[in-house]
Formats: C-alpha cells, sequence, structure tokens
C-alpha cells in the first residue's frame, strides 16, 4: 500500500484533509446545505435528529481543470438528497463514519477499506451519512462523456456507471491510490501552487483511466471491442486494427493491411463489420477524431487546430469539423478554448 494511501486512511478521526483549501465551515444546517450547494449542486439536507444536536459541515475543495478533489464532512447524521447531479461524476471514498446510499435502485453502504461509491449526472442519488467524512473526486460530465467516445467508437451520449466500488478489488485499490496521491499533491502545493498544464492533463488521464477502464459502466464492453480486447476478436483483426491505429495519420492502405494482418481485404472489410460494428474507413475516421479530441485536450494556448488536422491525416477540414461535432457535441475550436481558459 502507497504511503499516501497509508496517510489518508491512518489520520485519526478528527483530522482533515485539504484543510488550507476550506471553503464551507458551519454548524448550521441551512448555511451548510447552501454553500455546499453552490459548489456541487443544490440538494435537500436534514439532520437525522430534529434538535440537529452535533451537526457540523466541513467542505475544502482543491479545484483543477474538469475536476476537482474534495474532503467533506458532516458531524452526526444526516440525509442528503440531491436528486440527479446533471453536471458531474462523483467519486466518493469514506474516510470515517458510514453513509447508505440509493442510486437508483441500487443500495449500497459505503464504509473505509471496503466500499467507495460513483455517482453518475443522471441517476438520482439519495443518502445519509453518519459522523461521515469522505474523499470525494469530481469529473466534469462533458470530459468523462467525450471519453468515453473517443474510447469507444460511438457519439457522445449520456454514461450510467455501476455504483458500487470495491475497495478490495485491484481497480478500486488503484483509484484509491490515486486520489490519495492526489490530495497530498494537492496539499504540498497549496491554494498558491498551480499544476503546470501538462501535469494537469496526466491527471486527467489516470482519473478518466480509472474510470472508464477500471469501473463497470454502460459502454465497457463498447471500449473493450473497439480497442481489440474483445476475448473473441480474432488474432488477424486485432492486428489489424493495431496497424491501422499505428498508422492513423497516413492515407488507407487496404492492400498493406490486409497483408499485415494475413487474411484477405474482403475478409477484414467482413471481420471489421462484424466484430467492431464500422467499416475499415468508419474506423480510421473513429481513430483520428479521438487522437483530435486528445490533441486539442493537451494543447497549448497557441496551437493550431488545422496543423493538428493535418497532421493526423485529415485532409479536408469542412467534413473533419462536421465529423467531429457529430461525435463530441462541439466543435474542435470549443474544445480547444474550455482547455486553455
Amino acid at each position: 500500500m502507497s504511503a499516501a494511501v497509508l496517510e489518508m486512511s491512518a489520520r485519526p478521526s478528527a483530522a482533515e484533509r485539504l484543510s488550507d483549501f476550506a471553503r464551507v465551515t458551519t454548524d448550521d444546517v441551512d448555511e451548510a446545505a447552501e454553500q455546499i450547494g453552490r459548489i456541487f449542486c443544490p440538494h435537500d439536507l436534514k439532520p437525522m435528529c430534529a434538535r440537529a444536536a452535533g451537526f457540523s459541515a466541513r467542505h475544502n475543495c482543491a479545484a483543477f481543470d474538469g475536476f476537482s478533489i474534495n474532503y467533506v464532512a458532516y458531524g452526526g447524521s444526516v440525509s442528503i438528497d440531491p436528486g440527479c447531479l446533471e453536471r458531474f461524476f462523483l467519486v466518493q471514498v469514506p474516510l470515517t463514519g458510514s453513509a447508505s446510499i440509493r442510486v437508483g435502485i441500487c443500495e449500497l453502504d459505503a464504509a473505509p477499506d471496503r466500499t467507495a461509491s460513483l455517482l453518475s449526472p443522471t441517476i438520482p442519488t439519495r443518502m445519509i451519512w453518519a459522523d461521515c467524512a469522505q474523499a470525494i473526486l469530481l469529473l466534469d460530465r462533458r470530459l468523462v462523456e467525450q471519453r468515453a467516445a473517443a474510447l469507444s467508437g460511438r457519439a457522445a451520449s449520456t454514461m450510467e456507471f455501476d455504483p458500487v466500488i470495491d475497495l478490495d478489488a485491484p481497480s478500486g485499490r488503484a483509484l484509491r491510490a490515486s486520489l490519495a496521491e492526489l490530495i497530498t499533491l494537492a496539499e504540498r502545493f497549496g491554494p498558491a501552487g498551480r499544476l503546470s498544464a501538462v501535469a494537469m492533463a496526466d491527471w486527467r488521464e489516470v482519473l478518466l483511466d480509472h474510470l472508464l477502464n477500471g469501473q463497470r459502466h454502460g459502454l465497457s464492453d463498447a471500449i473493450r471491442t473497439f480497442s481489440g480486447q474483445a476475448e473473441r476478436l480474432p488474432r488477424a483483426l486485432r492486428v489489424a486494427r493495431d496497424h491501422l491505429a499505428d498508422n492513423a495519420g497516413e492515407p488507407l492502405d487496404l492492400a498493406q493491411l490486409a497483408c499485415a494482418s494475413g487474411i484477405g481485404i474482403r475478409a477484414l472489410q467482413l471481420g471489421f463489420r462484424r466484430h467492431f460494428g464500422l467499416s475499415i474507413s468508419q474506423m480510421l475516421l473513429d481513430m483520428r477524431l479521438a487522437s483530435l479530441h486528445v490533441r486539442l485536450a493537451h494543447a497549448a494556448p497557441d496551437a493550431s487546430i488545422t496543423e493538428i488536422a493535418f497532421d493526423l491525416g485529415f485532409t479536408h477540414l469542412g467534413r473533419m469539423a462536421g465529423a467531429y461535432r457529430e461525435k463530441f457535441g462541439e466543435s474542435p475550436s470549443a474544445t480547444l478554448r474550455r482547455r486553455i481558459s
């Protein structure tokens, strides 16, 4: 177990994380609901005891580009009803206490070292926290859905996750370790510090990988299929897909692709249709669009969309822009503006 994870789990219950990033400190229920609601989303907050004896609320938040890491703690038992989150995904890792959570029709009990929760923006949620403190990762909805589109060969659409994160499973341990490391990094930099653009992009990639490849969701099978990881994918098609990805910036050469895979052109065409649900040219276009989205996500302020597009093999900028908008729900320039703003 990493030192960061040990530090996050071994601190006494009275200690808090991200204390230099304090946003809300109050023992007033209405004030807590209003101020925390501004950071996350409006929600109904009620103490389970009529007199609100022992109630307190603490919210510390270190915000980054497209995500934030938070420490949220409530004294006493409280019910929290945010409904649908709408704009973001939340990963909640309990540090102390416990939480009973209902996400849609699924019910789970979150507890330190055992179970965390993953809340999707379109599934209504209700929770009861009992003297609970949690490390919470907020990820922008558009960021997650666009990356899922890039990985799955589908157009960006609503994403919904299995809300249960098993902290004993390898994927759960890896996610928890990364969140612990991110908290420690934020504490070391402090509110006046700032991650470089490269470090920020690297962290986005790490967090997106944990969610989209480590946790179960509606596009999990599509991502496995599109990436060539499906169990029944013939070796020749896996080789062909890898060759296509490695040479995505070059003009499509079906004869060369068939030679690399060891089967005929017609067999390749039929195989792509059957196993990927796409023609070879459609998959190549999707690979180029996915690469363009990633490049724009990491782009410098003076980056040229035209130069990036030509470098990735696009020859018609108008058609590229139309295909990009259809896949990601916005223009390439809109993606670039959001990343550098």
